[in-house]
């Protein structure tokens, strides 16, 4: 059964794959091999390296990591706010997972290597998503054009992978799945799934387990993720981005977005809100 989408802001670039967990066939798509900036959602790459390293041995998960003062940012997450920064290498990257901490993420590619980090999603087999630099305060000339860019089709069929334990190895893939499931950002997509946004590690409102990562910038708004409920089981991924329009059009982006997390809790619980 496919899900219809809602009509998208044209004045937004989209890029949106929706696929069946199970056989991977496509449920509903725009534009799916459109490139969009992702904002914070390759952060993703970073956490199959660093649940890879720690698979291998390669990493302990209570060594700490260094904070490089060139590489101190602010913004999202809560590691810059903290009085102590002495973190280990698996907290730094739960604190990825669940608030998309810039500190974090930054401390953990100065760990891995950018170039180690950067060379994940073609490892995967993806030509047009990956993470491409560390989150920068400024972006100037001559740094990388954006933090990280996607498909919907590529980071849909991630999604999927990494549901189906695929992703490097089940237990690198279930590792990165564990941090994913503390996200606290359930302001998109997920908003019309209604979950507890501070504790839906385990199946939680109408029998829905869900596992994403989000981006925002003020130009942009992306989410991935998958979704299993008591009926199906989808990976998604939708993503839109206005820069250079001098207005913000989160307002229907969001209202989209919702709308389609609506369509998506229909399909994977059969029910409707009041549970019939």
């Amino acid at each position: 059964m496919n899900i219809a989408l809602p009509a998208l802001d044209f004045r937004a670039t989209w890029s949106i794959r929706i696929v069946d967990a199970a056989d991977g066939s496509v449920l509903a798509e725009h534009d799916p091999d459109v490139v969009c900036q992702t904002a914070s959602v390759g952060k993703v790459f970073l956490l199959i390296e660093v649940a890879r390293r720690l698979v291998d041995g390669s990493l302990s998960p209570d060594q700490r990591v260094e904070v490089p003062d060139e590489y101190r940012v602010e913004d999202s997450g809560l590691l810059y706010r903290m009085r102590n920064q002495t973190i280990s290498v698996y907290d730094a990257a739960l604190l990825v997972g669940a608030f998309s901490d810039n500190l974090a993420t930054n401390a953990l590619i100065h760990l891995c290597g950018l170039e180690s980090v950067r060379a994940v999603a073609p490892e995967l087999g993806y030509a047009d998503t990956s993470l491409l630099d560390y989150i920068r305060n400024e972006r100037l000339a001559g740094m990388p054009w954006t933090p990280s860019y996607g498909t919907g089709a590529e980071l849909s069929d991630l999604m999927r992978r990494l549901g189906a334990r695929e992703v490097i190895s089940p237990e690198v893939s279930d590792l990165v799945l564990t941090w994913l499931a503390a996200n606290a950002d359930t302001s998109l997509v997920a908003d019309s799934l209604l979950l507890d946004s501070l504790a839906h590690v385990e199946a939680e409102y109408q029998g829905m387990v869900l596992r994403h990562k989000t981006g925002s910038t003020s130009f942009s708004r992306i989410d991935v993720g998958y979704l299993s409920g008591p009926e199906a089981t989808v990976a998604y991924a939708v993503a839109a981005n206005w820069p250079g329009l001098g207005i913000d059009l989160r307002a229907p982006v969001l209202a989209a977005m919702h709308t389609i997390g609506e369509h998506l809790r229909r399909h994977v619980t059969g029910r409707d809100l009041d549970g019939v």
